[in-house]
């Protein structure tokens, strides 16, 4: 349970570890996170040049971004919220995702720490390197700007007000699967996928 600050009604930040220095892995701000992957990206695409042709590496790219938005679903709706009667899946499901529905606003807890985003994504690339070849840098760099771009649009839905029709839908969207139902509208960066896949909220309740 989150226990309120008295001075200003805000959820106390719930502590995952005892460990500090532990805990301290938990947590990142929007200017590390920006700073890290505005490096990271250029580095990706500076590492998959010269091992495909412009246009095959363009689709190679688009089929990354793809995969990213299928990815993101599945991973939000079966392993997020995994349901069943173990402890220690609990525990686990709690930590990667339980807390941020107890706490959705905190601003610190709302991008993923690059101590989890990191090695997943190191093993993303080797994987993409492994299947085609070099050009899999290009498979990886779309996949993992898909990455960045839906933890982008997820810190946006929680801290920025999100005007305007396209934007505003997306937080509608997402606003809805937590304080609505959060047995649907698992998508984010590509909400279309909970129209496909038959998991969007029609409507308030």
């Amino acid at each position: 349970m989150i226990k309120m600050l008295s001075s200003e009604n805000i959820p106390q930040r719930i502590r995952l570890f005892r460990n500090d220095r532990l805990e301290r892995l938990t947590l990142i701000s929007w200017r590390t996170f920006a700073l890290a992957w505005a490096v990271l990206l250029p580095s990706i695409a500076w590492a998959a040049w010269g091992t495909a042709k412009p246009l095959p590496a363009l689709a190679l790219v688009g089929a990354g971004l793809l995969v990213w938005t299928l990815f993101e679903y599945a991973m939000h709706r079966f392993l997020f919220h995994w349901h069943v009667n173990m402890a220690a899946v609990r525990r686990f499901v709690f930590l990667i995702h339980g807390n941020h529905h107890d706490n959705p606003n905190d601003a610190l807890r709302d991008l993923m720490p690059l101590p989890v985003s990191l090695p997943i994504a190191a093993a993303v690339w080797l994987l993409s390197v492994l299947a085609i070849g070099p050009a899999g840098s290009w498979l990886f760099l779309g996949f993992i700007s898909g990455y960045v771009a839906y933890d982008i649009l997820h810190y946006a839905c929680h801290q920025w007000p999100m005007r305007g029709r396209f934007a505003s839908a997306i937080k509608r969207h997402h606003m809805r699967h937590h304080f609505v139902d959060g047995h649907g509208n698992y998508a984010i960066s590509a909400i279309f996928w909970d129209r496909v896949f038959a998991s969007r909220i029609k409507s308030l309740k």
